[in-house]
């Protein structure tokens, strides 16, 4: 019989594969999407919709499927869901109509919705001083963005679009089968009473809910936003080809994904307050450097003439700038659950899915939003200057609620003693 510590080494392991190769599934559209945009002539609004379709789907079905691990465990949910989506991913190379392949992508995009399930699954088998790296081992999954980076485009040179859903549709078969022979289930990880979801729900009337809502949607909505975005940003902006823009794009994407297990130790570590701050900070500065657009000048001298010159972000520093954003918010995405698997263990499963459905929004919005400044504002970094909005409004929720509180209450209770003198005695 195998030993406790194997079976959450397996589950562990088996559920970030199987989180990897979802995720790589859910943000295929960011790739198939470009040569079916040029195919069928979309604009960026329409791009935006087609990519980021899936992840809406994702989100939503997140609160439902937490709450659904938390009552029947993270095995069977994982399993069916996988499977559920393997028809649907399997079809989409045979459309050839914009609101067929909107129709399937919404369907497709259910393979989001194993983020709340694996992350339950995971943090249950753990103990509490060990959750934090093992849910940011399962969230390294992320990673999956940057797998179909490498491999769809190579697959689209060379056999065309319409081979990447045939492929991904028995990666996610095989994916089920390993999942289902690797994985353990322990009764006692079930929420025993099963109260109604109406009394489940009540968790939204907590303040502190909303706030981490914000900041997921930042770090893991920003994430998969600026993923789907990326290789059409590069060829657009720089003039590259699909699988250079697409490796470069990797630059932000992998690390990103990878380095969550090492923010789950940070946090496990430093604590998720201090974190998750450091992180908005040091992508706030670097989306500042990104946002600043291609500006031509012109200065008058005294003698009428004109010294003009132009200023624009290269490459190399845009490429730099955005390593950084990935590494922060890569980080980021673990010490927001931290703070989750803190404060409520006992329905964590459906915590992480309201937190998870917001920052699935992020990443649904965004797509499209981006879209929709470039062609009305017709600049290129005025994506990067919604993103650095975002991240602004973070930072000062953070200070308002976390940050000022302890401040004012130091102040309050540390004041300098004021010692009393006494008064003159009269003759």
């Amino acid at each position: 019989m195998a030993s406790s510590r194997f079976k959450q080494y397996s589950v562990l392991t088996a559920n970030t594969f199987a989180f990897t190769m979802c995720f790589m599934v859910w943000t295929m559209f960011g790739e198939i999407g470009v040569p079916i945009a040029e195919k069928l002539s979309l604009s960026d609004t329409q791009f935006g919709v087609l990519a980021a379709l899936p992840i809406l789907t994702g989100s939503l079905v997140r609160l439902p499927l937490g709450a659904l691990t938390d009552r029947y465990g993270g095995r069977p949910v994982f399993m069916l869901l996988m499977l559920a989506t393997v028809p649907a991913i399997w079809a989409v190379q045979f459309a050839t109509q914009y609101w067929q392949l909107l129709a399937l992508g919404t369907v497709v995009g259910l393979a989001g919705g194993g983020f709340s399930v694996g992350i339950t699954y995971t943090a249950k088998w753990f103990e509490r001083d060990r959750q934090g790296l093992a849910m940011g081992i399962f969230g390294a999954g992320n990673a999956g963005a940057a797998v179909t980076k490498y491999i769809a485009p190579t697959v689209i040179i060379v056999l065309g679009w319409q081979a990447v859903p045939n492929l991904y549709a028995a990666i996610m078969l095989i994916t089920a089968l390993i999942f289902w022979f690797f994985t353990f289930t322990n009764p006692t990880h079930r929420q025993q009473e099963r109260p109604a979801l109406r009394d489940q729900l009540r968790v939204l009337n907590d303040p502190k809910i909303w706030k981490y809502c914000q900041y997921y949607s930042v770090m893991f909505g920003g994430y998969v936003g600026v993923s789907l975005w990326l290789t059409r940003y590069y060829m657009q902006e720089y003039g590259m080809g699909i699988q250079l823009a697409a490796l470069v794009a990797t630059i932000f994407v992998l690390p990103s994904g990878v380095i969550r297990a090492f923010g789950g130790w940070l946090s496990d570590r430093f604590g998720a307050h201090a974190v998750t701050w450091s992180c908005m900070w040091a992508s706030l500065m670097a989306l500042f450097v990104m946002s600043y657009p291609h500006t031509h000048y012109a200065i008058q001298a005294v003698d009428g003439s004109r010294l003009e010159f132009s200023f624009g972000v290269p490459i190399w520093l845009f490429t730099f700038a955005l390593f950084v954003v990935g590494i922060s918010w890569g980080i980021g995405k673990a010490s927001v659950f931290k703070y989750l698997s803190n404060e409520y263990d006992r329905n964590l499963g459906l915590v992480s899915g309201i937190v998870g459905l917001a920052g699935g929004m992020g990443g649904f919005l965004l797509p499209i939003m981006f879209g929709a400044l470039v062609d009305v504002t017709g600049i290129a970094t005025s994506v990067w200057m919604l993103c650095f909005g975002v991240t602004l409004v973070s930072i000062v929720w953070m200070w308002w609620t976390e940050r000022r509180v302890p401040l004012l209450t130091r102040d309050r209770y540390h004041q300098p003693a004021v010692i009393a003198t006494p008064a003159p005695q009269q003759a």
